[in-house]
C-alpha cells in the first residue's frame, strides 16, 4: 500500500470530513470503505462535444458519492447499490483498455472519495503508456486539498455548480456549505489547468467546463449560479447549461413536488437566454429531447 492510501485512515477527502478509518472497513458519508468499487467503464457519447468527440469519452463510474442529491440521476451507484471491487492494478488496466478503444480521454466520474486510488492507478498506467487527457468529473463538492492532490494528474476538470445558495444546497443535497466549497474548488481547478485548449478536431486537451443542471421550478437559482460563474471566471471557463433533468423514482413526492416533473422548454430557454444576455460566450446548451433516460447508462459492471 502506497503512502497516499493512509489518507483513508482518518478520511477527510471530501468536505464532509467524516474522519472514519475506511482502511479498517468503516464507511464514510460516501457509503464506501477503502475498497475500490467501480460500476462501469466504457466509451460514452453523451458528454459535451469537445469531451465525447466522435469516438467517445472513456468513462469510469466509481460507486458511492459524498453528496447524494435527492434527485440523483445515478442513484444506484451513488448509494452503493451497484459495482464490483477491483485493485489499483486493474483500474490502471481499464484506463489503458479504454485508450486502446480510441477514447478521446479517461473520464473519472464521481471519484472524489477514491482520489488516492486514482493517483496510484494513473501513475501506474502512465508508466505503461497512458497518454490521453484525464477528465475529473465531479459534483463540485470538493476540498481545495483534494483538488491540489490531482495537480499534474488531471488535464480537464468537469465540475458541477449546482446551487449558489445554502438553502437550496441544504434542501436538495444536505450540504449547506456546498457553494463555498464548490466555488473555491473551481478556482483551484482553473489555477491548475489554465485557459481551455483544444486540438485541431475541437477535442479539449485542458481546461475547465462547469456544468449546471437546470432543475424544474428553480430558475432563480440557475440564473444566479450562471451570473456568478460569468462574473467570477468570464471566458477562462466554459459553462454547460444542462437540460437533461429526469424525475427519478426515489424522489419524495411530498417534500420535493417541484422535482416530480421534467423541465419545460420555457424554463430552459429562459435560463439560456439569460446567459446570452449577460454575455456568456463559452458555453454549451442541449437540444430539445435531452431529458431522456438514455443519458443514464446501465450500471452493469461493463468493462470492469
Amino acid at each position: 500500500m502506497s503512502d497516499i492510501m493512509s489518507l483513508y485512515d482518518k478520511c477527510t477527502l471530501c468536505p464532509r470530513r467524516c474522519k472514519v478509518n475506511r482502511n479498517s472497513g468503516a464507511k464514510g458519508y460516501c457509503g464506501m470503505t477503502s475498497e475500490l468499487v467501480l460500476a462501469r467503464a466504457a466509451l460514452h457519447q453523451w458528454e459535451e462535444p469537445c469531451i465525447s468527440g466522435t469516438n467517445g469519452s472513456g468513462t469510469v463510474f466509481f460507486s458511492g458519492c459524498s453528496l447524494k442529491c435527492v434527485y440523483c440521476q445515478n442513484y444506484s451507484i451513488a448509494h452503493s447499490q451497484s459495482g464490483k471491487a477491483v485493485s489499483v492494478g486493474r483500474l490502471a488496466e481499464i484506463f489503458l483498455e479504454l485508450q486502446d478503444k480510441k477514447a478521446h480521454n479517461i473520464n473519472l466520474v464521481t471519484a472524489t472519495h477514491y482520489v488516492p486510488h486514482v493517483i496510484d492507478a494513473l501513475t501506474l498506467a502512465r508508466k505503461n503508456g497512458l497518454h490521453i487527457p484525464i477528465v475529473y468529473n465531479t459534483s463540485g463538492y470538493e476540498t481545495i486539498e483534494n483538488i491540489k492532490r490531482l495537480d499534474g494528474f488531471v488535464d480537464i476538470f468537469l465540475p458541477d455548480l449546482k446551487y449558489c445558495t445554502s438553502s437550496s444546497a441544504q434542501k436538495y443535497s444536505n450540504a449547506p456549505d456546498y457553494f463555498t466549497y464548490a466555488r473555491d474548488a473551481i478556482a483551484q481547478m482553473l489555477r491548475q489547468t489554465g485557459r481551455p485548449e483544444f486540438d485541431s478536431d475541437g477535442i479539449m486537451l485542458k481546461g475547465v467546463i462547469v456544468r449546471h443542471l437546470v432543475l424544474p421550478g428553480n430558475i432563480k437559482n440557475s440564473k444566479a449560479t450562471i451570473k456568478f460563474l460569468h462574473e467570477k471566471f468570464a471566458d477562462d471557463i466554459y459553462i454547460s447549461i444542462m437540460k437533461q433533468y429526469t424525475p427519478m423514482k426515489q424522489i419524495n413526492k411530498e417534500k420535493f413536488s417541484e422535482l416530480t416533473r421534467s423541465l419545460t422548454n420555457g424554463e430552459y430557454d429562459c435560463v439560456v437566454n439569460y446567459a446570452a444576455k449577460i454575455g456568456v460566450k463559452n458555453g454549451f446548451i442541449q437540444e430539445s429531447g435531452a431529458a431522456l433516460e438514455s443519458f443514464i447508462p446501465e450500471f452493469d459492471n461493463e468493462g470492469v
